[in-house]
């Protein structure tokens, strides 16, 4: 398997765990769950790519 699979493997956890801290519903109005929960999926998403990504290319332009 690709090297940025388990680099990815290795990211989601460390992703969820900084994500724990944060109070999504404070920023959303009141009975809007359902939207606090997709942006705070879509949030987690895009950082686990955008961090994979970069610790991917740091390594691999770092000879």
């Amino acid at each position: 398997m690709s090297s940025k699979f388990f680099l990815y493997l290795m990211i989601v956890p460390l992703v969820a765990y900084g994500m724990s801290s944060l109070n999504i519903n404070g920023i959303f109005k009141k009975n809007r769950g359902a939207s606090a929960w997709v942006f705070y999926i879509l949030l987690g998403l895009s950082m686990t790519y955008l961090v994979t990504n970069c610790i991917y290319d740091v390594f691999l332009y770092s000879n």
